[in-house]
């Protein structure tokens, strides 16, 4: 449980990263910039303890995936950046696939068989 919770500040992190990159680019001076360092970093540490117990493909496509949402969001809100329908589409895409990519991730339980011996297989 802590691990996702690592993931999910990883999350966070790179969201607000990329989002103070944009800020600072079109605002110039330093904050921005400043800002998009701290979390940056902040979000790869985070990702790297989280892959102690998620599988890194798995971190990663969440990681990389839900970040891209929500940037896309972001952009769309803050920085009244266009939405196309082919971007929709490709959200949609995204979406369908961390969801696929998670539900490929669950390792299937495990069933015990009794063995002719007394004893039992697993």
């Amino acid at each position: 449980m802590i691990y996702r919770l690592f993931l999910l500040l990883a999350i966070i992190f790179e969201i607000t990263g990329t989002v103070s990159m944009k800020y600072g680019s079109d605002h110039g001076g330093y904050f921005g910039h400043a800002i998009m360092y701290i979390a940056i970093t902040c979000s790869y540490i985070c990702l790297a303890i989280a892959v102690k117990r998620i599988a890194l493909g798995v971190a990663y496509a969440l990681w990389e995936g839900v970040g891209a949402l929500f940037i896309t969001f972001f952009s769309l809100v803050l920085f009244d950046e266009p939405m196309s329908v082919l971007k929709a589409i490709g959200l949609v895409i995204l979406l369908i696939s961390i969801g696929l990519v998670e539900s490929g991730s669950k390792k299937p339980k495990k069933t015990v068989v009794p063995s002719k011996a007394g004893g039992t297989v697993c």
